[in-house]
């Protein structure tokens, strides 16, 4: 018997994150097999944590009466091996890219079946700047490398249908054609897991149509009912009157991100700081109000900086009780604890209470060496807990004296000047200047990340007299400026800087 005339098993990955139901999927795929002549087989490899990496589930089916006849019963690997895999589901549009990292999808043999929705990766969250990965590109590499690609927002449909993103991705895989069986068998192995079995097969009809190239069933119409807007602040019908249509997105964003951080006399004084850098855009600006846009963005930003009291606030909102419950799939009668580990080091407490006393405690002293033996663990919080809830609730109750504490005056001052600076480089260079304005993007976050922002920041304003003296500023700027967000020790910056002549 030649090699091309062994029988072989069916060979299937699935890629998914915790609480999407990937360890159901492959049970259903075996479940499914057993029933319909397969032998089969599944194994798992967990994830890691804070979203660096998905389980992968490798299932193996082999036929039967294959097995019988030889005598033997089949050996079947317990883990994808790099171009042998036959189908992959991936429930994120980066785990299908990971797959294809791995050297599991390949263009001779694997279809690929990949929700286009995204949950960013660890390493797209912490970068300085935008760390997304181009989707793209992405795209692009996971069609160029499957025989097949089978592709779209599957947690979307999941949602519609109230059920989780397997189900959705079980109607991909019976809606592609990729395995020997019916759409009856499929939706019989629902049946028999005997859990959700109304919202399942409903999710899993959605994603079997639409891979199929048919448009989904619409949904009832109470579900499709998208929730109320919330009004938007009355500051928004004046800003409409001030400031330029092309720049209005940004600063309606703004104003709404403000009312909410702080209350309308904050978003006010939003709108007045705009004003003098609109009216400059209007009167001597290019057309474009490029430079409003990204000051409004930029400024918008600064203003609704971190410290105590909002985490505090977010973490005890509400909204953010339910989402976690969501995430988590919480059922009637089961209990949710949120457990949050909490730092704040002297600098983030001295921030936080009235300027005077911050400045006590940053000077050296009885009360400076006090505050640093208290904080120098970290401390688990139960926002579920009553006790932790209002540990919370009375940093999150100091929001309307914010404006009293010692990192409100810093940050407005630092604001202002900013504002200024950049008003005056407008005069003789737009483009220096709107690359200026995006420098503020260096500081960003609370703690350490925040200091570091804001040296690499203080250093590139210092260069400006002399960026301002070379060819082409605008492109320098933008240069050091990468540099900075490209190494948060300001390790790269140096280097840039000094390759520049401006160190």
């Amino acid at each position: 018997m030649t090699t091309t005339d062994t029988p072989r098993s069916i060979r299937i990955a699935v890629l998914a994150m915790g609480g999407e139901g990937g360890g159901v999927l492959a049970d259903w795929i075996v479940d499914m097999g057993e029933h319909n002549g397969y032998i089969g087989q599944t194994t798992s490899v967990p994830g890691v944590a804070q979203r660096t990496g998905a389980t992968i589930y490798y299932i193996e089916l082999f036929p039967r009466a294959v097995a019988e006849a030889a005598g033997r019963p089949p050996v079947l690997a317990m883990m994808p091996v790099p171009g042998d895999v036959d189908i992959v589901v991936a429930s994120e549009l980066m785990e299908a890219g990971r797959a294809v990292q791995r050297g599991i999808v390949t263009p001779d043999r694997t279809t690929l079946i990949a929700s286009t929705h995204r949950v960013f990766a660890m390493t797209e969250k912490i970068a300085l700047a935008d760390g997304r990965v181009d989707e793209t590109a992405l795209r692009d590499a996971c069609r160029t490398a499957a025989r097949r690609w089978v592709a779209f927002d599957m947690a979307t449909l999941a949602d519609r249908a109230g059920s989780v993103i397997s189900a959705v991705m079980f109607g991909a895989l019976a809606g592609s054609g990729s395995l020997p069986f019916s759409r009856e068998a499929f939706e019989a192995t629902i049946e028999r897991g005997g859990v959700g079995v109304s919202a399942s097969k409903k999710a899993f009809g959605l994603g079997h149509d639409v891979a199929q190239g048919k448009e989904p069933a619409p949904l009832p119409p109470e579900r499709e009912k998208a929730p109320p807007k919330p009004r938007p602040p009355a500051l928004v019908d004046e800003a409409q009157r001030i400031f330029p249509a092309a720049a209005m997105d940004i600063i309606r964003a703004g104003i709404e991100r403000l009312v909410d951080y702080q209350d309308e006399a904050y978003a006010h004084l939003y709108i007045d700081r705009l004003k003098p850098v609109a009216d400059f855009d209007v009167g001597r600006g290019d057309g474009s109000f490029a430079l409003l846009t990204e000051v409004a963005r930029h400024l918008a930003l600064g203003m609704a900086y971190e410290d105590t009291i909002r985490v505090a606030e977010l973490k005890i909102r509400h909204s953010r009780f339910q989402r976690v419950a969501k995430e988590v799939q919480l059922k009637d009668g089961q209990i949710l604890t949120i457990a949050e580990f909490l730092h704040p080091r002297l600098q983030e407490i001295a921030e936080t209470v009235p300027a005077w006393l911050g400045k006590r405690m940053l000077a050296d002293g009885w009360l400076r060496r006090f505050v640093e033996r208290m904080t120098q663990e970290g401390r688990i919080v139960e926002t579920t807990s009553i006790t932790g809830f209002l540990q919370l609730y009375a940093v999150a109750s100091l929001k309307p004296r914010r404006r009293q504490s010692l990192r409100y005056a810093t940050e407005q001052q630092h604001l202002d000047a900013w504002i200024a600076k950049v008003l005056d480089l407008a005069i003789s260079d737009y483009g220096l200047a709107l690359e200026f304005a995006e420098c503020r993007n260096l500081v960003k976050g609370y703690g350490d990340t925040h200091e570091r922002g804001r040296r690499s920041f203080e250093r590139i304003t210092g260069m400006l007299g002399r960026i301002a003296q070379q060819q082409q500023p605008a492109r320098l700027l933008a240069e050091l400026r990468a540099a900075a967000l490209a190494d948060e020790s300001g390790g790269k910056l140096t280097e840039t800087a000094g390759r520049l002549g401006l160190a």
